[in-house]
């Protein structure tokens, strides 16, 4: 079954008097949507309590939720202490999300820094292994990593990159990030054949089973000649990409990923126009 719903809290929740996570569940299921994605972008700090709290109100409520790892995560870093960071900050966030009651853990990847863009990768890949490894040490096999496609070009996060990492091991599933391509792509999905493109790319590198429900963050982004600049909402109608093409593909293809929106604030308010055009077109 495919999944909508919102990255974090959008300013409507706020808006209307929430502020605590666990009420999210409620609101969420309240517009229809069917999924959250959590983030620990600044660092994971949670009590084993207030994830106790988050994943009884979300099991009450039938929304699944995910997690976003902070930000800080470079496995291309030449530090190795940022490095041995990184897996940290990327198993702190499976072990937290395992508590909260979800099993997908979407990361950054890496920066590609001062090393030329075929060092960066090679290291990266070498890192992921570890990971791999470290995984599999933890006891956190059943989870779910996602390295995600990335926006800027200085980042490493192709969507060639990522399915790349994601043929190491199966605990790996791509995050495509649709706004993030577009951006670092100037503007290079519009059609549904440019989405499809991409998705059979996917399925030929991985398989049809371990695309079928891979992790998608949607947003329009501005983009400069750099790559990403900063998200937008469904209303701006310069930068896109567009979500009606990309359902018409996942459709053809009958693929259920778990749809996650990061716009501007707006994010329930767009998951549920992304819905609706799934349903309706």
């Amino acid at each position: 079954m495919i999944l909508f719903g919102p990255s974090g809290n959008c300013e409507s929740f706020y808006a209307e008097g929430y502020e605590k996570t666990e009420q999210a569940a409620a609101f969420v299921k309240g517009r229809g949507l069917d999924c959250f994605e959590y983030s620990f972008g600044r660092g994971v700090r949670m009590t084993d309590a207030k994830a106790e709290a988050i994943r009884r109100a979300f099991e009450k409520e039938g929304v699944e939720i995910s997690v976003h790892a902070p930000y800080f995560v470079n496995l291309a870093s030449p530090e190795e202490e940022k490095v041995e960071n990184s897996y940290r900050y990327i198993l702190e966030s499976a072990v937290m999300a395992r508590k909260m009651g979800g099993r997908r853990v979407v990361f950054h990847p890496a920066a590609q820094g001062k090393a030329t863009r075929e060092e960066a990768v090679s290291r990266t890949t070498e890192k992921m292994k570890v990971l791999r490894d470290l995984i599999y040490l933890n006891g956190l096999s059943d989870m779910m990593f996602c390295p995600e496609t990335m926006g800027k070009v200085a980042q490493i996060g192709t969507l060639e990159e990522v399915v790349s990492f994601c043929k190491i091991d199966e605990v790996f599933t791509p995050c495509v990030d649709f706004g993030h391509i577009n951006a670092r792509e100037q503007g290079s999905l519009k059609t549904v054949d440019d989405y499809l493109s991409r998705l059979t790319y996917m399925i030929d590198e991985l398989g049809y089973d371990r695309v079928k429900h891979f992790h998608v963050h949607f947003s329009k982004i501005k983009y400069g000649a750099k790559g990403e600049i900063k998200h937008l909402t469904f209303e701006d109608t310069l930068y896109g990409p567009e979500f009606a093409p990309l359902a018409k593909a996942l459709k053809q293809l009958s693929l259920e990923p778990y749809i996650v929106s990061e716009s501007a604030g707006t994010q329930a308010e767009d998951a549920k126009i992304m819905k609706e055009l799934y349903r309706t077109d």
